[in-house]
């Protein structure tokens, strides 16, 4: 009867609107209560030690530093130079979109602070070369979510820590799955530019271009600093979040000078509440992780599959169907510490790398941002662009196709992950 709690409870209480973190821990006290002699002071050392890690430092460390590049001038001044540069190509636009968030994602892993400012920079010229407003909204909603898989990525990071995996190889093994990602889209934008007879823009003027990269120099710098560190090995990723906190604000503020003192100070406290929402998630994930563990459902679970004998390529499709439809509906870090204490046990049954489901579990949540209709980046765009849902529902479908169709080779094809880390080792 105690499974209850594990399954039923939570998924009614999901349907009825409960937040996340009220769900968990009133799930976890209610299985307390129906199991007996367990006593509710494990509670609050589970919840309180789910937070004592230092890779979750990085979290809102990174969350800072995207916040003051987006505003301070860094970001803006990198996607100017990467449109800039693209030109003479039929589709080039397009191209150059999905270069801009996939430059952004490299310093930033929040996707819709990556939707809000692609789309101001990008949107308007999409609209005036004949991309049309619907296809161009659908497009930044998209690859909005590159940032959730390269890294650094946010939604990595809680996996390393829920899964415990390091961070660092889970970055590694993110950067060919991302790099796949975007040639793919680029493939369909430049078709569809071809079928649809969108104007050439004329090649760029090498002055220009060089002029754009004067102002973004330290912007350029930001990623080769962040990501350098961390695979050069001079520091970890919580230590790389902390310098790119301290380069994004010095930059911003005596460099750029587009934040002031008191700019940083209103972004830090916007900060703080987005965080104070990550942070008593994870506490009360991790409650209702201890729940599960001690309570032997994971046991149960692996007993059922191993019952069923499903390879493992037919476990992992119905894990991605599972992670598809959990995301759609929940944000990656909630719905990674919800489901990974089940999971985790069954992919080791299976023989399947850690690492590489680490990545499978990403990319699934990244389309579960934009999948219809509950997409957190749909949402966002409405918001931010104005466009009525239905119709971005129906606008974003090719790229969801195109996302599939990615998550199916990486899935299948592990050595796309795991290779590339045994050529660096």
């Amino acid at each position: 009867m105690s499974y209850v709690a594990h399954i039923a409870l939570p998924v009614i209480l999901i349907i009825l609107g409960m937040p996340i973190f009220l769900v968990l821990v009133t799930s976890a006290l209610v299985g307390i209560w129906m199991a007996g002699g367990i006593p509710v002071q494990a509670i609050h050392t589970a919840m309180f030690g789910s937070l004592d890690s230092f890779s979750l430092l990085a979290v809102p460390l990174f969350i800072f530093a995207g916040d003051v590049m987006a505003r301070g001038g860094i970001a803006g001044r990198l996607i100017e130079l990467v449109v800039t540069m693209v030109g003479g190509v039929r589709g080039s636009l397009a191209l150059a979109t999905i270069g801009a968030a996939s430059a952004f994602g490299a310093m930033s892993g929040s996707s819709v602070a990556c939707v809000a400012a692609i789309g101001k920079l990008t949107l308007p010229s999409l609209e005036r070369n004949g991309y049309g407003r619907l296809f161009g909204v659908s497009l930044i909603t998209a690859t909005g979510v590159i940032d959730v898989i390269i890294p650094p990525s946010i939604p990595m990071i809680i996996y390393g820590i829920a899964a415990q995996q390091s961070v660092t190889t889970l970055f590694l093994a993110g950067v060919v799955p991302g790099i796949i990602v975007a040639a793919a889209l680029s493939v369909y934008v430049v078709i569809r530019a071809r079928a649809q007879q969108i104007p050439v823009e004329e090649a760029r003027d090498w002055s220009i271009v060089r002029a754009a990269a004067r102002r973004a120099t330290w912007s350029i710098l930001a990623p080769i600093v962040i990501l350098g560190g961390i695979y050069g090995g001079l520091f970890t990723p919580t230590e790389a979040a902390g310098v790119a906190c301290l380069y994004s604000v010095l930059i911003s503020v005596y460099v750029h000078r587009e934040l002031s003192w008191k700019n940083v100070w209103s972004i830090l406290q916007e900060c703080a509440v987005l965080v104070g929402q990550i942070m008593i998630i994870v506490s009360a994930a991790g409650a209702y992780s201890w729940f599960i563990t001690t309570s032997g459902l994971a046991g149960t679970i692996v007993e059922a599959i191993k019952a069923l004998h499903l390879s493992p390529w037919m476990l992992l499709l119905v894990i991605n169907c599972v992670l598809l439809c959990v995301g759609s509906v929940l944000e990656p870090p909630a719905a990674i510490l919800i489901l990974m204490p089940l999971l985790m046990p069954v992919t080791a049954l299976a023989g399947i790398d850690p690492i590489h489901f680490g990545i499978v579990v990403t990319i699934n949540l990244a389309i579960g941002m934009f999948l219809p209709p509950f997409g957190l980046n749909l949402f966002a765009s409405h918001a931010i662009f104005g466009t009525p849902l239905p119709a971005l529902y129906r606008g974003v479908l090719p790229f969801v196709a195109i996302y599939l169709l990615v998550l199916v080779l990486i899935t299948y094809v592990p050595a796309i992950t795991l290779y590339p880390l045994a050529w660096l080792r």
